[in-house]
């Protein structure tokens, strides 16, 4: 972290809050602002940015819907300060649909109904985009441990596996038979 060019001292029920100038990089969009040392990333996107597809779950890392990559890599967002992040680049699920059109990734958990009530699937798919950057074709028991801090409560992660596979497959051209089904 960057020595501060501004800290100030701010009153919050008898105690001193120190806020910092923070500078990262948000869905690719360069911020810098003051930030309270006690911050949690997942409050910085969700109340500064008003970037609400992270999900605030169990508020203790251990649920996975606030994922969010940080240089690429999954991080949880309730256990991440955001002053701890100074020249980082964050990205949210926000950043994957491009000019309003689901990223590929997406689009598979939509299709195969890997979204269930929805509620962990930013979480989900922002692990799923990391292990696919890193391995464009994974075998199901690399889904499985890419997924695997990530808790869904209405399924057995049947459909949630098998969109990731489908992202992973090749899509369909027109005329084809149909070829292999995950």
């Amino acid at each position: 972290m960057r020595t501060c060019r501004y800290a100030a001292r701010a009153r919050n029920d008898g105690e001193h809050v120190t806020k910092r100038i923070v500078s990262l990089i948000v869905n690719g969009r360069h911020r810098e602002e003051a930030v309270a040392d006690n911050t949690l990333l997942l409050d910085y996107l969700r109340e500064t940015l008003a970037l609400t597809g992270t999900k605030r779950g169990c508020d203790g890392g251990e649920c996975g819907a606030c994922t969010v990559l940080v240089d690429g890599e999954p991080r949880l967002a309730c256990i991440t300060l955001a002053a701890r992040c100074e020249g980082r680049r964050i990205e949210t699920i926000e950043a994957l649909a491009t000019d309003g059109r689901m990223s590929r990734l997406q689009a598979a958990f939509h299709e195969k109904l890997g979204t269930q009530c929805g509620f962990c699937t930013p979480g989900m798919i922002m692990a799923a985009e990391a292990l696919l950057r890193k391995n464009a074709a994974p075998g199901e028991a690399e889904i499985r441990d890419a997924l695997s801090g990530n808790l869904c409560r209405c399924t057995g992660y049947v459909k949630i596996i098998e969109s990731v596979q489908a992202a992973v497959a090749p899509p369909a051209t027109a005329g084809s038979t149909g070829g292999a089904q995950r």
